[in-house]
């Protein structure tokens, strides 16, 4: 049976919220008659989750369900659950109930109705601690907006809808779950969207990230904004940074040696600091290219290097 929504839920210890969770999503999937199946995926816990969801596929034949040996962290999970999805739609949320599934009809909507390739979710009005967690989100979600030039006010919100073929053409790994957007972008989807959606105060447990979370994905961001650019073509960079520092080491050694003639003292110049500096500069600019010939060794033999999405073919299979 062809299935209009895939729901990707992945979790750790939330085993109170589940049962309400899922019974939410049968009713508004009900009322709207889409034919549906919900993903859960159990990252390790060690509370009774995997039984509860056990329980719930047994009640409910549209749960399904993947348990981590142990906790790999989110991104790993929503790998493992795009790779699984069968839907037209896929929309991931939180297992915590800070998601509303009021908020799938109009997410599935934009998707099909409007012609979005990902729509995120932005939680507008947050019940969350506004010191360890709005304030810091306000300011790591300014430097995403600056970095990537894609005007999502709350990036890194769990709730979000894409077409099927865009969780197709990405690979979340490490923890890039932050920045699906931007990865959705590189790979060449184009009309990314957010909608205002319900933030509710969380009923049961803890949660589970911290600061280092805005540390980390301050990092990540740095690594996609340079796979996205440089990933195929890694010597364009060092090659560029080779170039001008080696060509700085040369200049500074022509004009000393321009110096010492001018002073009739020969090409003496290990007692000039000038001298070590040019040296350092000509051995870095050196390193940078032996770096960009190594990467550029890399890429032209690692297994993807002629790995490119295609929008579509005329005439071929």
């Amino acid at each position: 049976m062809k299935l209009d929504l895939s729901i990707v839920i992945p979790l750790f210890n939330e085993e109170e919220s589940l049962p309400e969770l899922v019974e939410w999503i049968e009713k508004v999937c009900k009322a709207h008659n889409y034919a549906y199946e919900v993903i859960m995926i159990d990252d390790g816990s060690s509370d009774n989750s995997w039984d509860v969801i056990g329980s719930l596929s047994a009640r409910f034949p549209a749960v399904k369900g993947i348990r981590f040996q142990r906790n790999y962290g989110k991104s790993p999970a929503l790998y493992e659950g795009f790779k699984a999805a069968q839907g037209n739609v896929v929309i991931t949320m939180d297992a915590d109930l800070q998601d509303s599934p009021d908020e799938i009809p109009g997410l599935y909507e934009m998707i099909i109705n409007d012609g979005y390739d990902l729509v995120s979710g932005w939680k507008k009005v947050r019940y969350d601690n506004a010191v360890t967690k709005n304030l810091p989100s306000k300011l790591y979600n300014g430097v995403n907006r600056a970095l990537t030039g894609i005007k999502l006010h709350d990036m890194n919100c769990g709730l979000k809808s894409y077409k099927r073929k865009v969780i197709k053409s990405i690979e979340v790994y490490g923890e890039m779950h932050r920045f699906i957007p931007v990865l959705a972008k590189n790979a060449g989807f184009k009309k990314i969207g957010e909608k205002v959606v319900q933030h509710r105060a969380r009923k049961y447990g803890t949660s589970k990230f911290g600061w280092e979370r805005f540390i980390n994905g301050f990092l990540d961001l740095l690594s996609i904004q340079f796979v996205s650019r440089f990933g195929k073509k890694p010597m364009h960079l060092f090659g560029f940074l080779g170039s001008i520092t080696f060509l700085t080491g040369f200049i500074i050694t022509i004009w000393l040696i321009i110096e010492r003639f001018r002073e009739g003292s020969g090409f003496g110049l290990t007692n000039k600091v000038g001298f070590y500096m040019a040296l350092t500069t000509m051995v870095m600019g050196t390193l940078f290219f032996l770096t960009g010939f190594i990467a550029e060794l890399v890429v032209r033999n690692a297994a993807d290097r002629n790995h490119y999405l295609t929008e579509e073919k005329i005439g071929l299979d």
